[in-house]
């Protein structure tokens, strides 16, 4: 194990539970068959981050991805991604592309969604916009349940998702992106598109 430790450095079971116990979160070890989940709680809402693998004949691909269910108040939906990172972005139909009149930002990311003035004031507020920054990599979006294999929602909860490729094992990272989350579910109640409530959803 220590061969592997100076090849490839600390695993990912590591690095999650050390940064559970630096933001007071709970990292649950899922064990060999199991899922591990890294969890904190930002006010009312419970944050999620955990990996899953997506199999196609002899191949899969592994995804880091954060959650956080949260009650939709108006039912805004948005999708960031980096330009040219992310191709479903195109098939997000019944969205119009947004520009926000950040000539760095409308330069190097794609916004999609369908309330045009909320989410320029969701992406004006100090820092958000540097928090989405840092992610090298980012898919960043407000979307439904889990659909018929996955967690169902209550009417009107919806989830802030997060996805990239591979495991993400940069602290600094990861704790952006817990930063962001939090900050983007205060700034949805700020404007009126989110309820300050316990969502009663357990992902």
């Amino acid at each position: 194990m220590g061969i592997l430790r100076s090849i490839f450095g600390p695993s990912k079971d590591e690095i999650w539970s050390q940064i559970s116990k630096d933001i007071g979160g709970r990292y649950e070890d899922g064990g060999f068959w199991g899922r591990d989940v890294l969890r904190y709680q930002s006010g009312e809402w419970e944050i999620t981050l955990d990996t899953y693998t997506v199999s196609s004949g002899d191949s899969s691909t592994t995804y880091t991805r954060m959650r956080a269910p949260f009650v939709n108040r108006d039912g805004l939906y948005f999708k960031i991604c980096r330009e040219g990172f992310f191709a479903s972005i195109g098939k997000f139909f019944g969205m119009q592309d947004i520009l926000i009149g950040d000539p760095y930002f409308d330069d190097n990311f794609i916004i999609k969604g369908n309330d045009e003035n909320r989410i320029r004031l969701l992406l004006n507020v100090p820092g958000l916009k540097q928090l989405i920054q840092a992610q090298p990599d980012i898919s960043f979006q407000i979307r439904d349940d889990e659909g018929w294999f996955g967690t169902h929602f209550p009417e009107g909860v919806d989830q802030l998702y997060f996805q990239c490729y591979g495991v993400v094992k940069d602290e600094k990272r990861i704790k952006s992106l817990f930063d962001l989350f939090s900050m983007t579910l205060e700034t949805l109640v700020q404007i009126d598109s989110a309820y300050e409530n316990d969502p009663q959803v357990i992902l």
